[in-house]
């Protein structure tokens, strides 16, 4: 950037004054082209900037939005440190929530610290923050309070995970008012799941007048979060419409390990609107996101888990 087109950045898009000591110029917060010295100059200037304004915003939108994630939602179990798998459904979880810390931790740490809970005859605990557990001899319905009084602990302190399966559970119960209103709360506290909860009720009219708008909207920032699903969802709105940006947003979610994606790259490659080595590329960063997930103790507590039904 040149000394003139710098000088020009630090002055009032609208009335020219200088930024300063004494004159603080801030940012179209659309664009972030211009700079203003004050509400007024911006109002001044709306006419001028509007339409190169919605050009960048949408530009700046599209490399946000479309910007490949490190690694899903979920993050690395914070006992051994891999990756935590993802799943399609609730059934096909592969890590636990704890209801006393607020973690997620993957089942071959959950299953190898029951293990060696059993064999040095230790009272059971949580594999995190170690939390003692009752009794496996007691009722199953008095575990289920003492988790719920654990979860509101946190609730009460604005965990957002405990806000999220606070949801979950009114969801589960069919009270889907009650549980929109802990799924906004805990997005508002950056709870990817959650965006990703509300942009579903606002698609089915769960709890919420059905809106399309929003229900986009949130799955966006659940997907800008690395949740394949709502990668996934996206892309399919996409493909629906008729826009390309679906194969983009299919791209993101296979390469996070997400299977369906994949499938749909798939298809795109046999009706020949995929190339064979973007293809190969995707197939290749998606058994990489895969296989970083795997280890001995997690595919150990998946076999233990299929004996087990």
């Amino acid at each position: 950037m040149s000394a003139t087109e710098a000088a020009a950045d630090e002055r009032c898009a609208s009335c020219g004054i200088a930024g300063g000591d004494n004159i603080k110029l801030k940012n179209c917060t659309a664009c972030k082209l211009v700079k203003y010295c004050c509400v007024e100059c911006q109002r001044n200037h709306r006419s001028q900037h509007k339409r190169a304004c919605k050009k960048r915003a949408a530009e700046l939108k599209d490399e946000f939005l479309f910007k490949q994630p490190e690694s899903t939602h979920l993050g690395d179990c914070p006992i051994c440190l891999l990756p935590i798998p993802i799943a399609t459904t609730q059934d096909d979880l592969k890590f636990s929530k704890m209801s006393c810390c607020s973690k997620l931790v993957c089942d071959g740490c959950v299953v190898a610290n029951a293990l060696r809970e059993i064999e040095e005859r230790l009272p059971s605990r949580c594999p995190f923050c170690r939390t003692l557990y009752q009794s496996t001899d007691e009722k199953i319905d008095l575990n289920e309070k003492i988790d719920l009084n654990k979860t509101m602990k946190r609730v009460k302190v604005n965990d957002p995970l405990a806000l999220h399966n606070m949801g979950m559970k009114s969801f589960n119960a069919g009270d889907y008012a009650t549980a929109t209103e802990y799924f906004e709360k805990a997005a508002e506290l950056g709870n990817i799941e959650s965006h990703f909860a509300i942009s579903v009720a606002y698609d089915k009219g769960q709890g919420v007048e059905t809106n399309i708008k929003k229900a986009i909207y949130h799955a966006e920032q659940a997907a800008i979060g690395g949740h394949p699903n709502a990668r996934h969802s996206l892309g399919m709105w996409e493909e629906g419409n008729g826009n390309i940006d679906a194969v983009k947003h299919f791209i993101i979610a296979a390469n996070l390990g997400y299977d369906d994606s994949l499938q749909k790259l798939k298809e795109y490659y046999t009706l020949g609107v995929f190339s064979k080595e973007d293809f190969a590329a995707a197939l290749r960063a998606h058994q990489a996101a895969v296989d970083a997930t795997r280890s001995p103790q997690r595919d150990a507590a998946a076999a233990a888990n299929v004996a087990h039904g």
